[in-house]
């Protein structure tokens, strides 16, 4: 096993020596046995002298109190709301204000504090109504709707100080821009409204603060405490092999249960939701006598499962909890002592965020222990300590002007008062001054006037080709202000506020009436009554289904299918596979000094025989004929979704040449290209084929970009409120979603070619699905490399996964087994 150890910077400092009397904060920090930390005494006087900032910081360190302290030093004697705190995930909210009420009664008695999500119960936002509080834990979706409300500005005019939690988490989507859009109008009620971010992992901090607090500049702190972080690696025992990849891991589990035994409490981390089931089920196969020790979390399952399994993290009862992103974020569990990711988590600052769920608290130390599932999970482990250490952190960055989140805020900003209409010269109307506020909210500060006009257009009479349906009539301009006098169009807006868009769910529900969670409706479909499936550790069988809730019973079978829920594959970041590629040269050199490149060394020498280890300044590319046709992998080390813009990037420009037909696979580190004829690669081999000319065209030309379009269109056409998803308990099916946006996808193309949420859509599969910016600069690089050829005789350890990609959706686990017995050949492999 390998490990590491960030370095330690100073420990907590003591008030200096002559200083004036200890401020209430550092009163009530004694009384709890603390001591500030310098940071936390910095961020309190910013925020007393007025300043805006963001707060950088170990996870655990105490962040939450720096920023929180400062704000209540800010209160005044004012009735109404005055402080709110913004969080990413509704799951945070509750613990977030247990732990913001803890001071209270000591600093700010009588500032009461509550909680409003889309949790909150009916009878709580009554009993706001009634009593205002003066600071409100929110999350982006609930701030939007109280900014519907036609008393908006009297009741958030006096809000003084912002703070938005777990900032790194809401910046780069859609989301941290419906938050920046309400700071602008916040800030147009207060100018002097106060902004502070929280973040425990960003590469590009000075950006990230100005996203968040806009062109008036702030203060950029950066906690530095004692607490120390070991990266270590699960290794396998003796000549056990890891498995290609489809398979899991599960040869890794003996050697995961002897590490939670070992251990008082443990969060055992998988990327994805099926995989947290799969693992959380072979847990207590091989361990019975854990049964209620040990437990489930993913964000699919009942809101009441979730809550009960994070007290019993809280309290220390439980062993072991299987879990996904869903406990990432910043709830406070003290007694977790380890971490294990099983996968790679493809990022440093996940793989940092999940370390930091263990030790919680100041100085004490973190441990993330990686549990590769196959060889270059492995690799990565090692990369993924190296650019921890060397503080390569992913950036992160806001989208730019999504006219989608534009047009559901100009509805959002008419509902909660309306906003100033000005006559235009050569008649209709305008918002000039609308326009200079959502240009302060630094993701729209290149929008131009025709932009935004367009969508003044858009969301007030539907735009070149709505404007016959009165429904899409949403904007009215009454007494010079342009509001929303539809009552059921307010409704339906405030129904699905937001920018959260996922397939649709189905409710699963016991037939007895219990609710256990959600599953995608697309997986509910492919089962027949009668048919079973594991949910939340249980075997389930289908009994019927009925307004989209799906009605079971605990199954008497032994086995049963895996849910598979939609969502983004993970990618390798830039900093991890610049890391992996200094990993392969040192291979390539001989030199294995990490314990998982010496666990690796027999592949990786396998490799080097059988083919090539790349050095920095090589493309390695194999090429070999089999019964299938003619292979040729590739291996940028760029990740999936670039590798994918690639593939059919290299093979369309091939083709151009000498017409072929390629069927094409990608994983993290290649590509193959799979011809039925021989290619011609002269242009491979001169580089000649990277030049990055004309690349979204050839990009838009390779690819069926206007499927890729169209399923971004779905999602943009219900932010922009052209879809209405439906009323509670009356939800529409994805297929009804689908049509009605493939509709609209149609009439735009047909009708308003020039529609600005078309060209949005062709740009998100771009720059989303294909990363086109990524691919770009890795064209480039590959461009400068020297192509290394090598024609195999057999396919290399490095092919092997991508063929495994490509037959995963033709062979069953069984048949993929015998068939990799056939190719891993010979028999040391």
């Amino acid at each position: 096993m390998s490990f590491a150890r960030l370095p330690r910077p100073p420990n907590r400092a003591p008030l200096p020596a002559g200083s004036a009397a200890a401020s209430p904060a550092e009163t009530w920090f004694a009384t709890q046995g603390w001591t500030p930390f310098p940071f936390q005494r910095e961020v309190w006087a910013a925020m007393a002298a007025g300043e805006n900032g963001l707060l950088n910081a170990t996870t655990g360190s105490g962040k939450t109190y720096a920023v929180w302290l400062g704000a209540l030093q800010r209160r005044t004697a004012a009735k109404g709301l005055q402080v709110l705190w913004i969080t990413p995930m509704r799951a945070l909210a509750s613990d977030t204000a247990q732990a913001l009420a803890r001071p209270l009664p000591a600093l700010a008695p009588g500032f009461a504090l509550a909680q409003r999500t889309g949790d909150t119960t009916s009878a709580e936002r009554q009993r706001q109504e009634r009593q205002r509080p003066q600071a409100l834990v929110t999350t982006p979706e609930s701030l939007s709707l109280l900014l519907t409300r036609a008393d908006a500005q009297a009741e958030l005019g006096g809000v003084h100080t912002v703070v938005v939690d777990e900032w790194h988490e809401l910046i780069s989507s859609k989301r941290g821009v419906q938050v920046q859009l309400a700071l602008a109008r916040l800030r147009r009620w207060n100018p002097a409204l106060v902004t502070w971010g929280l973040s425990a992992t960003l590469g590009n901090l000075e950006e990230a603060m100005h996203t968040l607090v806009g062109a008036g500049g702030g203060r950029l702190v950066r906690g530095r405490i004692d607490k120390p972080l070991t990266i270590d690696t699960l290794l396998p025992e003796g000549d056990e092999r890891f498995s290609w990849p489809g398979q899991l891991g599960l040869r890794m589990l003996p050697a995961v249960v002897q590490e939670i035994d070992q251990a008082s409490t443990s969060l055992v981390f998988t990327n994805v939701r099926a995989q947290s089931e799969i693992w959380y089920q072979r847990l207590l196969e091989a361990r019975p006598d854990w049964a209620g020790l040990i437990a489930l979390h993913h964000g699919s399952l009942d809101r009441s499962l979730r809550e009960w399994v994070e007290q019993g993290l809280k309290e220390g009862r439980l062993k072991a909890v299987v879990a996904t992103s869903s406990l990432d974020l910043g709830v406070d569990f003290l007694p977790v002592e380890r971490v294990l990711q099983v996968g790679s988590p493809k990022g440093v600052a996940r793989l940092l965020q999940r370390a930091g769920r263990s030790g919680h608290a100041p100085g004490r130390a973190s441990r993330a222990t990686l549990v590769p599932t196959q060889l270059f999970e492995l690799l990565e482990a090692a990369a993924l300590r190296r650019a921890a250490l060397a503080g390569a952190v992913e950036p992160r960055r806001s989208p730019d002007k999504p006219m989608d989140v534009l047009v559901q805020h100009l509805v959002t900003v008419a509902l909660g008062g309306g906003f100033e209409a000005e006559a235009l010269p050569g008649g209709g109307w305008g918002a000039p001054a609308l326009y200079e506020e959502v240009r302060s909210a630094p993701a729209y500060r290149h929008l131009t006037r025709e932009e935004f006009d367009w969508a003044l257009a858009f969301a007030g009479q539907g735009g070149a080709s709505l404007a016959a349906y009165p429904q899409y009539h949403r904007l009215q301009v009454m007494d010079g202000r342009f509001r929303v006098t539809d009552r059921a169009i307010a409704h339906r807006h405030r129904l699905q506020v937001g920018t959260i868009v996922s397939e649709t769910t189905m409710r699963l529900r016991m037939v007895s009436g219990a609710s256990l969670g959600t599953v995608d409706e697309s997986f509910i479909s492919r089962l027949a009554p009668g048919d079973c499936f594991w949910f939340g550790g249980r075997l389930l069988e289908l009994v019927r289904v009925r307004e989209l809730t799906a009605y079971v019973t605990r199954a008497s079978k032994k086995s049963g299918r895996i849910p598979v829920w939609s969502g983004n594959r993970m990618a390798l970041s830039d900093e991890l596979a610049g890391a992996l590629r200094e990993l392969l040269w040192e291979a390539a050199r001989g030199k294995f000094k990490e314990p998982e490149l010496r666990a690796a060394r027999p592949m990786l020498e396998l490799q080097a025989s059988l083919s090539r280890l790349p050095g920095p300044d090589e493309l390695l590319v194999e090429r070999h004929k089999s019964r299938e046709g003619c292979h040729l992998w590739i291996y940028p080390f760029a990740g999936g979704p670039v590798h994918l813009g690639l593939a059919g990037l290299l093979a369309w420009r091939l083709a151009q040449s000498k017409p072929n037909t390629f069927s094409l696979a990608v994983n993290d580190h290649g590509l193959e290209l799979l011809s039925a004829l021989p290619v011609e690669i002269d242009s491979l081999l001169d580089g000649s084929i990277f030049e990055s000319d004309h690349l979204e065209a050839d990009l838009l030309a390779s690819l069926d970009a206007r499927q890729l379009a169209q399923r971004r269109f779905r999602e943009i056409a219900r932010v922009a409120g052209l879809v209405f998803t439906g009323y509670p308990g009356a939800a529409k099916s994805a297929r009804q979603l689908q049509a009605s946006s493939g509709l609209f996808y149609d009439v735009f193309r047909q009708y308003d070619p020039g529609n600005l949420l078309l060209a949005q859509a062709r740009h998100e599969a771009l720059a989303q699905e294909l990363e086109i910016g990524r691919l770009e600069r890795t064209l480039q690089r590959l461009s400068a490399q020297r192509v290394v050829l090598v024609d195999l005789k057999q396919p290399s350890p490095f092919a092997v996964p991508l063929m495994v990609e490509r037959w995963r959706e033709q062979l069953s686990n069984e048949a993929l087994d015998q068939r990799l017995k056939r190719i891993l050949n010979p028999p040391s492999i």
